[in-house]
């Protein structure tokens, strides 16, 4: 049956007067005569707005949003009263799934800390379009390290060869006019290790949270940790380069363990406390060894090394702009008032980083070290 029709039968059956609600059992009836083909997930949460009401009345407009597959503030609400009762049975009880399945299964309770998410996502998930971005970021530095690694038979902190900082895609301050940069420099890495430990966390976290949240959520998070970490680099640390795309992965590994944290109590992920712990070591570790290298290289180099700087800038962005982003699954962001006032506070961060990019280093009189 299609939607429009679906939706007229139940206005002409269930709400002949226009009254713009529906009794629960009338349409629980109307369901099981006709066999409407509706997933498991929306008529619980239909149920659930009934169960809200109390009347036991489903608002006519929500019945339509549900059906069309809207996220809307009704939807949120019901999520969010605690008053209503979830179903007994849990997502993680049902049994005979095939691999990809129990895949899309594990992923949600990974990402996602309400049940009713859950049901919502695991039944309405679809394999294409496929989480390209993280994979294609991905596989694009790798590709890159290895052409500079075999070019230059360095597979170590190749920062120490000249020929690395010469590439057109390191941002370096006497480089900052060519914009580029402060974007490209996410496919350079310092070495194996930095590389190995970015690309293991792009794949395991970044590649899931792209799953549920789609790629425009994810990349653009993913992208905004990258310019804010250049950025902020121009602004604090104005002689150092830049290489490495630990700014876009610190935004999305912050974004989720500020998501875990905050939804300690609905998060199923086993060991999550342990994964949190191992997490957070992790990611101080690297944050120390960039550190190290900035300020106590090991050998003499021409000039200072890459800045630390872009892991505490993605971390932030993360914190902020991220825990909105995941916060908020499959809702309309632009409705969200909280949005708008992290959406301006990172545009007035970029006004003033551009501003202090074109003039404060002439202003200031900042000797850079010239560029490779």
């Amino acid at each position: 049956m299609e939607r429009r029709s679906l939706l007229q039968l139940i206005q002409e059956q269930l709400d002949p007067d226009n009254t713009g609600f529906i009794g629960a059992d009338t349409f629980a009836s109307l369901v099981h005569n006709h066999e409407l083909p509706l997933d498991p997930a929306k008529l619980e949460m239909l149920f659930a707005l009934a169960q809200n009401n109390d009347d036991g009345q489903i608002c006519y407009q929500e019945l339509v949003d549900l059906i069309s597959s809207k996220r809307t503030s009704s939807f949120k609400r019901a999520i969010s009263n605690g008053q209503r009762v979830l179903p007994q049975d849990f997502l993680l009880d049902e049994a005979g799934l095939g691999i990809y399945k129990r895949f899309v299964r594990y992923v949600a309770y990974e990402i996602l800390p309400s049940e009713m998410d859950r049901r919502w996502y695991f039944y309405r998930h679809r394999p294409c379009p496929p989480p390209v971005f993280m994979a294609v970021v991905t596989l694009t530095q790798i590709i890159v390290f290895l052409c500079y690694g075999a070019r230059m038979n360095k597979w170590v902190l190749q920062t120490y060869h000249p020929e690395y900082m010469t590439s057109p895609l390191v941002y370096h301050p006497g480089h900052r006019a060519r914009a580029w940069r402060f974007l490209t420099y996410m496919f350079m890495h310092v070495g194996l290790e930095q590389l190995g430990f970015n690309a293991l966390l792009q794949l395991m976290i970044g590649v899931p949270l792209e799953m549920v949240h789609g790629i425009l959520r994810i990349s653009f998070l993913y992208l905004a940790g990258v310019l804010a970490g250049s950025l902020t680099v121009s602004i604090t640390d104005m002689r150092a380069p830049l290489v490495g795309g630990s700014g876009g992965v610190y935004a999305l590994c912050s974004a989720h363990l500020a998501n875990v944290v905050m939804n300690w109590a609905g998060m199923r992920c086993p060991y999550k406390a342990l994964r949190m712990i191992l997490a957070l070591v992790c990611m101080s570790s690297e944050v120390g060894r960039a550190v190290w290298l900035r300020f106590s290289p090991p050998l003499p180099a021409s000039g200072p090394q890459p800045s630390f700087m872009a892991h505490l800038a993605g971390a932030v962005v993360g914190i902020s702009m991220g825990l909105t982003i995941l916060r908020s699954y499959e809702e309309n962001l632009q409705d969200q008032c909280g949005w708008w006032v992290i959406m301006l506070c990172y545009a007035t961060f970029l006004a003033f980083a551009i501003f202090w990019n074109v003039f404060a280093y002439d202003l200031l009189g900042v000797q850079v070290p010239p560029p490779p």
